[in-house]
């Protein structure tokens, strides 16, 4: 029988700071060459899991393990990080952490360095490592030059010249545009096949993961396995919705048609999935029974962009004549490969660069002449990275630093404060440092900084990126209670999920150009559109074809409204 190269026994951990242990009497066998997706809420101690097989805890995370753990045949808690970096390779969630070079070509080349290997053998692996990942022609770039989906793949070169065993992936798919997550899922599975490495990765897009097999999945929720099975086995279960993970949507429309989940049907991916006539008729049936959503009045345009060009350098344009309206009360989608543009559109609608031609209204006047300051009044604006926006300690300083030398008293600014945190799930943590939270709700805060501003307009850059389904769905209900009460919100989003759940219309960019601006169902489930933009086609097109639907945007639009009901009232809708 094969032993296992990865073995918790009995295994729990307490960090110091902590009066009770976030990991409990886990047992798992990982065997050499399986792909394992570890998943769970935020807080679950995913993470932890992982930061015991790549040796942060105990040794950069200090507290008391107990049990065994056994990784490639080392006693992991009393190695060093070191020694185990030999057998382990990690990805981390957020890749600016993970940069050490000057140059792409140097991050790469990192550890080849630190192992004396001669000058001509470094240059050849790192310039194969790099066509591996596809960033060969960016080898001589600084990372901050990168996009967020390109500096994910400089990490993974990173750790892939060491040929460990055991690839770690926390999240690999947060900063990634659809296409480009596909890619990385894709890359994982060719580097796997050629290599044997044995692979895991730690991720709540579960749909994208599964694009490719995974040979189990397991559940994590405080602390303890709550499933260690395959896909097909636990898909056909409630447990990931009770534990707080998004199902495939494709699966959710099923069940809401009456039509079971089993394992025989193959659910782990909507192409394989196998459905009766039967099944297919419930399907058309229920996609009958539905109303589609109405159509919202039209309103008047807050905010103008006329056509906007724009280069960081005089040779290179990073947007071509732009124009587009958004109207007073409206929630769009910002969505397109990485590099488009999008992130550049925001910076000069806020102020921090200034177009090379063309004009941004706001109620129909130009502000062009207005301060970055007196954009921020009514423009707010959460970027991509927490990281590059939070400048003190503490949580409560952060989200309060804003409305500070605006005239409120001491009692209303920590009235609003707290209100805003209440809103934003981090009351509790009030008075916490911020080096202690997890990128999630550094990710929250940030929000709350711009949300205790009031402003009309709130643009964000990949609002959800790093959080569970049941974070993402408090953040966004939130946006969407406040979008209700007039507040106009745009979203730069890789999520599909979100853009179809939240944002009725979608404004899409490819290559410095605004190409489409149309509804999010139409954008999914037009082919050449999503080849194009680098999105990624949602199942329920998929779902819609194989049961002869057809416009699938149609079924698309009543999915989303229904399952909105379902998720407003409670389950009495559901099947």
């Amino acid at each position: 029988m094969r032993s296992p190269i990865i073995s918790f026994q009995n295994f729990s951990f307490q960090y110091r700071a902590q009066k009770q242990p976030t990991l409990h009497d886990i047992n798992l066998n990982i065997y050499p060459g399986e792909r394992i997706l570890i998943c769970g809420p935020s807080g679950s101690g995913k993470s932890t899991l992982a930061s015991c097989i790549n040796g942060l805890i105990p040794f950069s995370y200090p507290g008391e393990c107990t049990g065994t753990l056994t990784v490639d045949g080392v006693d992991a808690p009393r190695s060093s990080i070191f020694e185990l970096s030999r057998h382990v390779g990690t990805v981390l969630q957020d890749p600016d952490g993970q940069f050490i070079g000057l140059t792409v070509g140097e991050d790469i080349a990192f550890a080849l360095e630190n192992d004396c290997v001669p000058q001509d053998e470094m240059h050849v692996i790192t310039d194969r490592v790099a066509g591996l990942v596809g960033v060969e022609n960016h080898l001589g770039y600084a990372p901050h030059e990168l996009s967020g989906g390109q500096k994910q793949r400089v990490s993974l070169a990173g750790v892939m010249v060491d040929q460990v065993k055991i690839l770690l992936f926390d999240e690999p798919l947060a900063n990634l545009d659809p296409a480009t997550g596909k890619q990385a899922i894709e890359l994982i599975d060719e580097i796997q096949q050629k290599s044997d490495t044995t692979v895991i990765i730690i991720e709540h897009r579960l749909e994208d993961v599964l694009w490719r097999h995974v040979d189990r999945i397991v559940l994590v929720n405080d602390g303890r396995i709550l499933a260690d099975t395959t896909p097909d086995e636990l898909l056909s279960t409630q447990l990931l919705t009770e534990n707080g993970i998004r199902e495939p949507l494709y699966l959710t429309a099923l069940r809401y048609a009456g039509v079971a989940v089993t394992p025989e049907k193959q659910p782990d991916h909507a192409q394989r999935l196998l459905l009766s006539d039967e099944d297919t008729q419930k399907i058309r049936s229920w996609y009958s029974a539905c109303t589609p959503a109405p159509q919202p009045d039209e309103r008047p345009v807050l905010l103008e962009v006329k056509d906007l060009s724009f280069g960081y350098t005089k040779e290179k344009k990073n947007l071509q004549n732009i124009s587009f309206q958004i109207r007073k009360g409206e929630m769009v989608a910002i969505v397109g490969r990485n590099g488009a543009g999008k992130s550049t559109l925001s910076k000069l609608i806020c102020g921090f660069e200034m177009p090379d031609s063309g004009a941004i209204l706001m109620d129909g006047r130009d502000i062009a002449d207005d301060s970055i300051r007196q954009r921020a009044m009514r423009i707010g604006y959460v970027m991509q990275n927490p990281n590059q926006m939070i400048s003190k300690n503490m949580i409560f300083d952060e989200v309060s630093l804003g409305i500070r030398n605006t005239g409120l008293s001491e009692d209303e600014i920590r009235a609003r404060v707290e209100d805003t945190l209440k809103i934003c799930g981090l009351y509790p943590f009030r008075n916490w440092p911020i080096s202690a939270l997890s990128f999630g709700q550094k990710k929250r805060v940030t929000i709350a900084s711009v949300l205790v501003m009031g402003p009309e307009l709130i643009i964000l850059d990949e609002p959800t990126a790093g959080q569970d389904f049941r974070h993402y769905t408090e953040i966004m209900e939130f946006l969407r209670g406040l979008n209700q009460q007039g507040v106009t919100v745009a979203m730069i989003t890789h999520d599909m999920h979100l853009m179809l759940e939240y944002t009725p219309r979608a404004l899409v960019f490819s290559d410095t150009q605004l190409i489409a601006d149309r509804s999010a169902a139409e954008v999914l489930c037009d082919p050449e559109m999503i080849a194009e933009a680098a999105l990624k086609e949602t199942s329920l097109f998929t779902l819609a074809q194989r049961c002869g639907i057809a416009p699938p945007e149609a079924f698309v639009e009543r999915f989303i409204e229904y399952d909105r009901e379902v998720r407003s009232h409670g389950s009495e809708h559901g099947a």
